[in-house]
């Protein structure tokens, strides 16, 4: 399931029909554990998904130290567009917080210019990676150079993707809200895409670390 995919899906009422009692509910007509705050369908999958990105980046991160012990090693200098780059994906994530912050508050047109200005900003990240990689080529270290570069075209390649799919979900919550379909009580979708971004906002910077200074 893409993160796309899962901004559509909804969050379940968890109501009785009818309003009659169930069998098992409690002898007030409550159903156990009614009240409590159930997480929502979408969050539950995006968390899973993003366990699963977990575990690819933990692999690579393994063949990654394990390599660099090994001859042949030539450590590459930060190409400096990167700097710039962290910056942008930071900046991307404080101002999809700001979005949250205005649907909360029924402010839909403060929504649509944080997720466009978030979008805006992940689109300039992902050039700012083409640009880092076009340093590297310049400087003659492609893919097959030497086991550094070619991890850094392998690791920022896969999370450049990853975050394709982010902006391809910020897209579609970025319609619906056009639309007018999230309110202060519903905009499961947005905090869908948010911990999705937040993680690869995360991730972005454990790579940048483990490429260059672990």
């Amino acid at each position: 399931m893409t993160p796309t995919q899962l901004v559509r899906e909804k969050t379940g009422s968890g109501r009785r029909e009818g309003g009659i009692p169930r069998r098992g509910d409690g002898d007030d007509g409550s159903a156990p554990g009614e009240g409590r705050p159930k997480p929502s369908t979408a969050l539950i999958g995006v968390g899973a998904f993003l366990a699963a990105v977990t575990m690819l980046f933990v692999a690579f991160t393994s063949a990654y130290l394990a390599r660099r012990q090994e001859e042949g090693w030539l450590a590459i200098a930060v190409p400096a567009v990167l700097w710039l780059n962290t910056a942008v994906l930071l900046s991307s994530s404080v101002t999809l917080e700001w979005a949250r912050s205005r649907i909360a508050r029924g402010d839909a047109h403060g929504l649509r210019r944080g997720l466009s200005l978030t979008a805006a900003l992940g689109v300039l990240f992902v050039l700012g990676q083409l640009a880092a990689w076009r340093q590297l080529s310049a400087a003659g270290l492609y893919l097959s150079s030497n086991p550094h570069s070619s991890f850094f075209y392998l690791l920022t390649g896969v999370h450049g993707l990853h975050l394709l799919g982010g902006l391809a979900a910020l897209g579609a919550v970025l319609v619906r809200a056009s639309g007018g379909r999230y309110t202060p009580g519903d905009h499961t979708g947005i905090s869908v895409v948010a911990l999705y971004w937040h993680f690869m906002d995360g991730l972005w910077l454990y790579l940048f670390a483990l490429l260059f200074w672990a």
